[in-house]
């Protein structure tokens, strides 16, 4: 059965791997949510129609929760982060924001979804946290 997978980050080095992937299984269409920081390039990404890219920040919570009611994924693969060290280190702010305001704000409104959802959609759902 063919279902919406939401990824984040997936134009990072281990997130685009996951998506093709992903796309051999032909799971269904994939939602990359991805800031396209340092780290993101689209063009380690195929050209297709499944995959989905949303450029924007994981800490916009109005955003994600309109990506959840908008495309119902039955799995999220939680790949966006702030990495590499030496970043961290001359610009700390941005780590806390996005490695834990942005997992917090990804939690809450995977929380309120799946609430929302049926039964049988709840015990399907799934949340994998790649860190």
């Amino acid at each position: 059965m063919k279902k919406t997978i939401l990824v984040t980050g997936g134009a990072g080095f281990i997130g685009s791997a996951l998506i093709r992937l992903l796309l051999t299984e032909d799971c269904g269409k994939i939602i990359n949510l991805d800031a396209l920081t340092y780290a993101g390039d689209t063009e380690r990404l195929p050209d297709n129609e499944t995959v989905h890219t949303v450029r924007e920040n994981i800490c916009d919570q109005e955003l994600v929760a309109g990506l959840f009611d908008r495309y119902h994924p039955a799995i999220v693969f939680h790949l966006a982060a702030e990495s590499h060290v030496d970043r961290s280190i001359d610009g700390p702010q941005a780590f806390v924001q996005t490695n834990v305001q942005g997992t917090l704000n990804l939690l809450q409104c995977a929380t309120q979804y799946w609430r929302n959802l049926s039964e049988s959609d709840q015990h399907g759902f799934r949340f994998i946290h790649i860190s």
